[in-house]
């Protein structure tokens, strides 16, 4: 007991005080009492870290056996207070003051927390290359891998908007495996996408687990190729297009094999323009052989005589790898280079017949 209480004690025996009033301050002793033992069983629990659950949705237990009561649950992303551990199990306080046992599988720590707030804010303002559409229920990860830490899982059908390509190997120490008389030739790798999500969250996901939503008038054109990115470049009218909407898309398309653990984010683009006369697109520019690193900037200039054209910029990395910039733009339907100050004009090469479809 503190002095208070003791004082307060000493008050409710004065034989001065009449029999109500020691009534009263009986009632306040207890009170007072009774917030003193509470404070004093919270301190048994306190707070020994902070976690967020990385399930979609986990169940809040009584305790830690076989059959047990559900007293709450908590979602994916939810910040928990962790009082106690017990051995594959912890005891957690949520923010509405429910506590219960979770396993510790569907919990990460404030570190991994921070780590993909920090993800998010450094790549937050980045370019947009594509937007994309989940095929299954997908983890964001800090980094590239399957076995890399997560927190947020977005479901299938989930759109995100993929920023930057990275590789990681798909199973690590395992190398591929080489044809009858070869050596291994390396590990296997497999490509991850960057993405944002609809709620600004960003984390890497499985790029085979996104499907790129490529418009269909121009995804025909694949040709057993894998668009990695696309952008609207500028629109046309064509008053004698089928269908209510008579502003047509001109596109850059930027293109790979396909196949994971490329040394590069693309190897050619194309610039799908729309012929007015023939409704159809058409291929207006084609290049090959680029050692391309994402991301590609669209952007519009002004070009005097020729006016405000769309300008799109590509980033090549050289044989020593050093990326530099390459800015081309469109007065539609002819697609050029916009050399840089300094920059000496390269040998022309024979013009490429314009591919019609």
């Amino acid at each position: 007991m503190n002095l208070a209480e003791v004082n307060l004690a000493k008050i409710v025996k004065s034989s001065f005080l009449s029999h109500s009033y020691r009534r009263v301050l009986r009632c306040a002793l207890a009170v007072v009492f009774l917030l003193t033992f509470s404070a004093c069983n919270r301190g048994r629990h306190r707070v020994l870290e902070v976690n967020y659950v990385s399930a979609v949705q986990a169940t809040l237990r009584d305790q830690v056996a076989t059959i047990y009561n559900r007293v709450g649950t908590v979602k994916n992303g939810e910040r928990v207070e962790v009082l106690e551990h017990e051995k594959r199990f912890a005891r957690v306080r949520t923010g509405s003051g429910v506590e219960g046992w979770i396993e510790q599988r569907y919990l990460v720590d404030q570190q991994i927390y921070d780590g993909l707030q920090k993800l998010t804010k450094d790549n937050l303002s980045d370019p947009v290359q594509a937007p994309g559409v989940l095929r299954n229920d997908t983890n964001l990860h800090l980094t590239p891998g399957r076995e890399t830490e997560h927190l947020y899982q977005l479901l299938a059908g989930a759109k995100v908007s993929v920023l930057k390509r990275g590789t990681a190997e798909k199973q690590p120490g395992a190398a591929i495996q080489p044809k009858a008389g070869g050596k291994a030739s390396g590990p296997l790798l497999e490509d991850w996408w960057l993405v944002r999500d609809a709620e600004n969250r960003v984390g890497w996901v499985l790029a085979r687990m996104v499907d790129i939503d490529v418009p269909l008038d121009i995804a025909q054109y694949a040709e057993g190729q894998r668009f990695v990115a696309f952008f609207a470049l500028n629109q046309v009218q064509d008053p004698g297009k089928e269908g209510a909407d008579k502003n047509v898309s001109q596109y850059l398309c930027v293109i790979t094999e396909p196949h994971d653990g490329l040394p590069y984010d693309y190897d050619q683009i194309r610039v799908f323009t729309w012929n007015v006369r023939k409704h159809r697109y058409e291929t207006a520019y084609r290049e090959h052989g680029l050692n391309g690193v994402l991301p590609v900037t669209v952007t519009s200039e002004n070009f005097d005589k020729e006016g405000t054209l769309p300008v799109f910029i590509l980033r090549v990395k050289d044989d020593s790898g050093n990326v530099s910039e390459r800015k081309y733009k469109m007065n539609t339907p002819i697609v050029r280079r916009v050399l840089a100050p300094g920059e000496q004009k390269e040998t022309p090469k024979p013009p490429a017949k314009r591919r019609r479809h």
